[in-house]
């Protein structure tokens, strides 16, 4: 309630390792599934703006007006970019993957959010927004806001150990899983790669089906007993995952509910994306008009304009 929240659905984004017309269809779906997930685990509809970036066509331009205020040797620092092109297998980097963190800028500055919700992964990209945005007002005077990013709690690595969930990567547990895929995924899981038997002493550190234990599992006296028998070697690794399948089964029954509540709901998601994408363009066209008046292109424009409406008028009139 303290913050009027904007949930973007980073169509443009995905183009960046996946461009294909393929993957371009599957947006709209893919739209509804991200906005029904939000709904689930607890977002009030009623009191968020849900929008979908593509239709949004003034946050391309303001992209290419603050693609001039960030280098590309800053670019190139990233981390997350080259992990991105490597996950994608991508021998060489496209230019719209290396600006990825403009568009983003483009993202946060349109809206001219103070704060945003990130894992600690995208910190840095935040931090590159607040640098465009303190070298915009120096210029141009002050238009924008220096946004805060939100980082809480860490990243939940992926089932396989790898160093977090990803869809592309199969390694993901969705919260639109029924249970008898999520049920795969956990009797699925990496564990100690060294124990090979029960009976011998595991390693409780590192171990992604002890990290989901911690994250999920509210039975913390349960928890302590399994870390504490597997490093003795008196528990199994079937168990500890049976047990954790047990306190994750609890976890996502209570939003598997919210959402079939919303699901049945025919058109709502559409309604609410529709109405969330109007007002995101309102507020885009507001903040670009700010933007180009403060570089001067307006006035630029204007000067055309009126000077070729003034002789269109003169030639008409014969004055």
């Amino acid at each position: 309630d303290e913050y009027e929240c904007f949930f973007i659905i980073a169509d443009l984004h995905m183009l960046t390792t996946k461009p294909s017309k393929e993957d371009i269809y599957a947006i709209g779906e893919n739209a509804r599934e991200i906005v029904l997930d939000h709904l689930a685990i607890g977002i009030d509809p009623a009191k968020v703006t849900f929008y979908l970036q593509s239709a949004v066509h003034e946050i391309y331009e303001l992209q290419l007006l603050l693609s001039g205020l960030v280098t590309v040797e800053r670019l190139q620092q990233l981390p997350t970019i080259k992990d991105m092109a490597n996950a994608a297998h991508l021998d060489q980097m496209p230019y719209n993957l290396l600006g990825y963190p403009v568009l983003q800028s483009a993202d946060i500055l349109m809206p001219r959010a103070h704060l945003v919700p990130v894992g600690k992964d995208n910190e840095s990209h935040v931090e590159i927004t607040r640098q465009i945005a303190r070298r915009f007002n120096n210029l141009y005077g002050e238009v924008f806001p220096e946004p805060d990013a939100y980082v809480e709690g860490g990243t939940l690595v992926g089932t396989d150990g790898q160093a977090k969930m990803s869809k592309s990567l199969g390694n993901a547990i969705h919260l639109s899983d029924d249970s008898r895929t999520v049920k795969k995924q956990i009797m699925s899981m990496y564990t100690d790669p060294n124990r090979i038997s029960a009976d011998i002493p595991g390693k409780v550190e590192g171990n992604p089906v002890f990290a989901y234990h911690d994250f999920f599992n509210p039975n913390k006296a349960e928890i302590d007993d399994l870390k504490e028998r597997y490093r003795a070697g008196r528990v199994g690794d079937v168990e500890v995952k049976e047990k954790l399948l047990v306190a994750l089964e609890n976890f996502l029954e209570p939003i598997r509910e919210r959402r079939a509540h919303f699901e049945a709901q025919t058109g709502l998601v559409d309604e609410l994306l529709y109405e969330g994408t109007l007002r995101s363009q309102k507020e885009a066209q507001a903040t670009l008009i700010e933007v180009k008046k403060a570089m001067g292109f307006t006035g630029v424009w204007n000067r055309i304009r009126r000077a070729v409406e003034k002789r269109q008028k003169k030639a008409e009139t014969g004055d």
